[in-house]
């Protein structure tokens, strides 16, 4: 970067905008952040959005540039796969990789936040909190703040980052002064949180290293651990039909469901109908941006950019790993204008990719995983990658336990599915799959990942 500034100012101190403006102060950046929540240190987390998310390698590769990753894994429970129960009762773990060396991390997001603000304090990053972004004037270079007295307060800036989420009020501005692109796909299902308390003697009352599933077709039921051996159990319903919150109303209503359609999981929640009726009901979409910047004047990332749907847990990993290549772009571009073109260029494919996987995946978890078929191809995907390692790799371990670019899972991913249907197209068990033509479709179709992925 050669302009004469290195100061460029964030706009959000959630987990995004902490650990970007660690990445840029270790960097030698001067960088200012402005959030419109109070110090979650001070004021308590009060985020208002899911308290567990899934940290992945490609987040953790992320959290190890910033320093940060000790003191967020030392929160963090191991999950090793899903833990599928089924509706009769019966339960079976689906292994996310190989063995314990591929698993994902279930973290708290109050405490990540936590840890992440204090980082990037230590890193020399100015946090200002009670601070709402207003208004901006990009000729003159001023964005308005308001405070949570009401006071204004006008700050010069050389450039904007929005990773003020989904919905981002630096976008809100940005749009004024040009078209995004932007459009909402809803996905016409919403969801309530709701909790396992730790047993009687402090201990889980479910197996902890897992993700817990409940699938039931249109609707599904999940539970995520925490450090403190609670469980964060999520609900997901259609907004309309039979079951949905059009006819699950209230949590007498919901304890009924639960009852009929997951009974081993109903006396876990003894809270179950004061969270229903205590927490909202979450909004599911997908957020699509044809343009993430203006020049050099202000640049949009994480869910500011691409909110998706949470059901590959990979949104928080993909604002991390947008974090590092804007850091990077910044460091190598001439100016902010062509490294903030750079950044889009490099992530927007790679975001649409992952979006895409996610709306897949709610598909599959609620859907395929108990499903005879989906547990025969899995069985199968499984061989082919310990027979062919260098080419046949799951997409699951692709955009989890890897870091190549989510595009190159996507495309790679779509051939295999394409492929494990063939194979067990017809056969109701490994026994009569053909190695030799299964070998022969592998080699022909899927190139070597290569030793950089």
């Amino acid at each position: 970067m050669t302009d004469n500034s290195r100061h460029i100012t964030l706009i959000g101190a959630g987990l995004a905008g902490a650990l970007l403006g660690t990445l840029l102060a270790r960097r030698g950046w001067d960088v200012d952040v402005y959030e419109k929540r109070g110090d979650p240190r001070v004021a308590g987390y009060a985020g208002g959005r899911s308290i567990n998310l899934a940290l992945a390698e490609r987040g953790r590769h992320a959290l190890r540039l910033a320093g940060a990753e000790t003191a967020v894994m030392r929160h963090a429970v191991m999950m090793r796969g899903r833990m599928v129960h089924f509706p009769d009762g019966r339960t079976e773990l689906l292994r996310y990789g190989r063995d314990d060396s591929e698993v994902i991390w279930s973290v708290h997001r109050g405490e990540l936040n936590i840890a992440l603000l204090d980082i990037a304090e230590q890193s020399g990053v100015r946090l200002h909190f009670d601070r709402g972004l207003e208004s901006v004037d990009f000729d003159a270079r001023i964005a308005r703040f308001t405070a949570r007295d009401g006071a204004s307060h006008q700050v010069a800036f050389e450039s904007l980052v929005g990773a003020d989420g989904a919905g981002s009020a630096l976008r809100e501005a940005m749009a004024g002064r040009a078209d995004l692109g932007a459009r909402t796909e809803n996905l016409g299902h919403g969801y309530k949180e709701l909790e396992i308390p730790p047993a009687g003697d402090g201990g889980f009352r479910i197996e902890p290293n897992a993700l817990h599933i409940w699938p039931r077709g249109r609707y599904m039921c999940i539970a995520l651990p925490n450090d403190e051996r609670t469980f964060t159990v999520t609900l997901f319903l259609p907004n309309t039909g039979d079951p949905s919150f059009e006819t699950v109303r209230d949590g007498a209503e919901a304890r009924a469901l639960f009852d009929r359609d997951f009974a081993d999981a109903s006396p876990l929640i003894p809270s179950l109908e004061r969270d229903f009726d205590g927490h909202p009901t979450g909004l599911l979409a997908t957020l699509y941006l044809d343009r993430w910047h203006l020049g050099g004047d202000a640049v949009l990332l994480g869910d500011a950019a691409h909110a998706m749907v949470p059901f590959h847990g990979q949104g928080m990993n993909c604002a991390f790993e947008d974090c590092v290549a804007l850091a990077e772009h910044l460091d190598r571009a001439p100016d902010r204008a062509q490294a903030f073109a750079a950044f889009q260029a490099e992530r927007l494919p790679n975001a649409r990719a992952i979006q895409r996987m996610a709306l897949e995946n709610y598909l599959e978890m609620r859907d395929r995983v108990g499903d005879d078929e989906f547990l025969l191809q899995r069985a199968l995907e499984r061989e082919l990658a310990a027979r062919h390692p260098d080419r046949f790799v799951p997409r699951y371990s692709m955009v989890t336990f890897m870091r190549i670019p989510y595009a190159t899972a996507f495309e790679r991913g779509e051939i295999q599915r394409e492929l494990l249907a063939e194979l067990t197209r017809g056969h109701e068990s490994l026994d009569s799959v053909d190695r030799a033509e299964a070998d022969r479709r592998v080699v022909e179709r899927l190139a070597p990942l290569g030793a950089d992925a």
